[in-house]
């Protein structure tokens, strides 16, 4: 119960976050494109970002963002575990763990638009893997490098920056940017822009030239 009342928070918490919070949504259920007003202000926020070159990927290490997967709000249930819940429908939970361990569920993937049936294990717990939005080593390349080890932290779990994919995609994507990857699914490009840009406003991580003018393009077919 403590972790479906966290759930419920964090999907009305999302819903308030700008455009990035259309694709936020629990349950599994696909985004809706964003409207003409959301897609308005994914523009000002873009245009308000710093326009500069990749800095050194040089010192970049997942531990310099913490544990991967941490407890950070403090409900007992890992960032990975909370993201299947909000993301999956039809989840089963691991008994005695407060509904805090995801052993199945049933993705809509908003890649590629496939049904995707998660079941925990070794061999298969990676068909369904959370993705950061803005990668972790895009970050560092682009401000990151100089903040603190807890604002690191905080970005590395965000529910803004996180969303359940097709794991093969999200190797495909790796710590690509807007310019470099985009997702197979032309209907969802609008809403991952925007709440692209929504990470990168709120954290003040800067844009490459060609990561602008790829954003742009996006959002000028809105």
């Amino acid at each position: 119960m403590r972790a479906r009342a966290f759930m419920a928070g964090l999907a009305a918490v999302t819903m308030l976050t700008g455009c990035g919070g259309l694709a936020a949504q629990s349950g599994g259920k696909d985004p809706a494109k964003p409207d003409s007003a959301s897609v308005s202000d994914a523009r000002k926020k873009l245009n308000k970002l710093q326009v500069k070159g990749r800095a050194a990927r040089t010192g970049f290490d997942r531990d310099e963002f913490g544990p991967a997967w941490s407890d950070v709000d403090h409900n007992g249930c890992d960032t990975r575990n909370d993201i299947l819940k909000r993301d999956m429908k039809d989840e089963t939970f691991k008994a005695g763990t407060h509904d805090c361990i995801v052993l199945s569920g049933t993705l809509d993937d908003p890649y590629s638009g496939k049904t995707i049936s998660f079941k925990r294990g070794q061999d298969t717990s990676t068909a369904v893997q959370i993705d950061h939005l803005v990668p972790l080593s895009d970050a560092w390349q682009k401000g990151a490098q100089q903040w603190s080890a807890t604002k690191r932290k905080e970005f590395a779990n965000d529910p803004l920056n996180l969303l359940a994919v097709d794991g093969p995609l999200n190797g495909q994507k790796s710590d690509s940017d807007a310019a470099t990857w985009l997702p197979p699914r032309k209907a969802y490009r609008c809403a991952y822009i925007a709440r692209q840009i929504d990470v990168k406003s709120k954290y003040d991580v800067w844009v490459t030239a060609a990561e602008k003018t790829a954003m742009e393009g996006i959002l000028k077919d809105c």
